[in-house]
């Protein structure tokens, strides 16, 4: 079978695009932690969330966050995240939402 580049698409989740999304924030997220060599507690200040939400974060449990608080805090750290919309080939259907961290 080949692969849709989604893998929550892949296994059949009806909210792959978001799932996809997430992770793909929360990677961003995470690698800015790590890039700044922060503790959980030190990270849980600065993001203006409590510890065990950055335990959570760090091993991409995201059932707690949305789109939009992944947005947030990513924006907390200083990081701009910036939102394109165009439109879709025609060869391509349905729209679809996609994250890229430069």
């Amino acid at each position: 079978m080949r692969s849709s580049g989604n893998v929550f698409a892949d296994l059949g989740f009806a909210d792959a695009g978001e799932r996809q999304t997430k992770v793909r924030l929360a990677m961003a997220i995470n690698e800015v932690l790590h890039r700044r060599g922060l503790s959980q507690g030190k990270a849980a200040e600065l993001l203006g969330i409590n510890q065990p939400k950055v335990s959570a974060l760090s091993k991409y449990r995201l059932e707690g966050f949305s789109v939009e608080r992944l947005m947030r805090l990513l924006t907390s750290l200083n990081q701009d995240v910036e939102i394109v919309i165009r439109n879709r080939p025609r060869a391509r259907r349905p729209g679809r939402v996609s994250v890229t961290a430069a």
